[in-house]
């Protein structure tokens, strides 16, 4: 199982680091949300848990619980600025479907096994 990220993104992730004052990576995580049933949670982790496992990519980490390791196997994680707007953006293989509005997805049958 992999994880990875884009240098825009591991820079992204090192700067909020670096402005909070600490933290050891991102931690991505899923949430049942929206009408397609998932969306993504993100925050600073300060440890790693028992049940976390790290990816290390780009000089920086990214914590992910092994219950959500299926569903984000495989993934590349990007940052991007939009106009105003900016954002992580998951090249996620395990997504079968979006809503409309781009913020919650469903996944293949495959990553619920």
């Amino acid at each position: 199982m992999t994880l990875t990220l884009t240098e825009n993104a591991a820079k992204h992730i090192k700067q909020q680091i670096s402005k909070r004052g600490h933290g050891i990576a991102l931690r991505i995580g899923l949430q049942k949300s929206g009408c397609s049933g998932y969306s993504y949670t993100y925050d600073v982790a300060d440890e790693i848990k028992e049940d976390d496992r790290l990816f290390p990519s780009e000089g920086t980490n990214i914590v992910v619980n092994t219950s959500d390791l299926p569903f984000l196997s495989g993934s590349q994680i990007d940052f991007v600025q939009e106009g105003l707007n900016s954002f992580y953006k998951l090249n996620n293989p395990n997504i079968d479907n979006t809503c409309g509005c781009g913020e919650s997805f469903s996944l293949n049958e495959s990553a619920k096994i």
